[in-house]
């Protein structure tokens, strides 16, 4: 067999697979997919659910300017800060995008945190359908006025299943699961068992989680908010704050964004709000190494000094 036709037979499998690089925040999972996508002729598709919103671009850590002119990226920036984007809103985009870096013969390549999202993509996702606006914005009236541990004791008569599990002043949760049984008449977990197929079966993509030793990573994070500041992240916040958007909404709550506004209110220092975003991050770190460990157990995980060879190895 000739080089040229073992490079082409590589190639035409190549096309069959995807490239999924998972990892804590500021494990440096993006410079990782932006290396491979440059040597395979890959698209860097974003697996991050803060990373859509494009008037989050310092905060999140989006890639830069330069590095999109690189090679191509998708679903970075694509959704208004207003917009209550969903797991389920991804996986229809990411479908687009997958179909489209086939059939243009580039090398998918699955870059984020978000563990929801990389289930969706290769466990599948619950059909809930649309919530309406009115239900939403009714619930949500309801909770700021008669407070969550009122909600979560509705929600125990309608949806006892998902009140056990929730946490009872876990607000954003407690009111997705009301809206839900409000809107179709039937629980969350109902809806959890009609779901939607993987966009990426088994045996359709190789799966890596950047697992940095603790410590390391917390140094990083914590460093990285401190450029984050002093690259414009205050002016970013300050500007999202002035349109005055529904706190609930995701994109007010990512990490940093509700100290920094409380900053600007003048309620507390810069520093503490710098201090309190540190921590926000650290804390969400945690819980990703402990949501990947349990729920994505197909994810190889692999020492950032090691995750090159990895990729050699796995031949992409």
């Amino acid at each position: 067999m000739s080089v040229a036709t073992r490079d082409m037979q590589a190639h035409s499998k190549l096309l069959d697979k995807a490239v999924l690089i998972a990892g804590p925040t500021a494990s440096g999972k993006s410079a990782l997919g932006l290396e491979l996508a440059q040597k395979a002729g890959g698209v860097v598709i974003n697996t991050d659910s803060m990373q859509v919103y494009r008037d989050l671009r310092i905060i999140t850590a989006r890639p830069t300017a330069d590095e999109v002119a690189t090679v191509p990226h998708r679903l970075y920036g694509h959704v208004d800060a207003g917009v209550n984007f969903s797991a389920g809103a991804w996986v229809a985009d990411a479908a687009n995008v997958l179909a489209e870096a086939r059939g243009e013969g580039r090398l998918p390549i699955f870059v984020g945190g978000s563990g929801l999202y990389f289930k969706a993509l290769t466990q599948g996702l619950s059909a809930v359908p649309p919530i309406a606006t009115a239900v939403r914005d009714g619930v949500r009236a309801r909770l700021e006025r008669d407070g969550v541990e009122a909600l979560h004791a509705e929600l125990a008569q309608r949806d006892p299943v998902s009140a056990a599990r929730l946490k009872p002043r876990d607000r954003t949760r407690i009111a997705r699961a009301l809206e839900v049984v409000e809107a179709t008449g039937r629980p969350l977990p109902d809806w959890h068992r009609e779901g939607l197929p993987p966009l990426l079966p088994p045996g359709e993509f190789r799966a890596l989680f950047l697992a940095p030793k603790r410590e390391r990573l917390y140094a990083r994070i914590d460093a990285r908010f401190g450029a984050m500041l002093d690259s414009g992240a205050l002016d970013e916040v300050a500007a999202l704050a002035a349109r005055e958007l529904d706190p609930l909404l995701p994109a007010m709550k990512a990490h940093g964004v509700p100290a920094l506004i409380r900053h600007l209110r003048g309620e507390i220092s810069r520093e503490e709000a710098a201090e309190i975003g540190r921590a926000d991050t650290r804390h969400y770190a945690k819980r990703q190494f402990t949501w990947f460990r349990h729920q994505l157990p197909e994810f190889e995980w692999v020492a950032p000094d090691a995750a090159r060879e990895w990729l050699r190895l796995s031949r992409f």
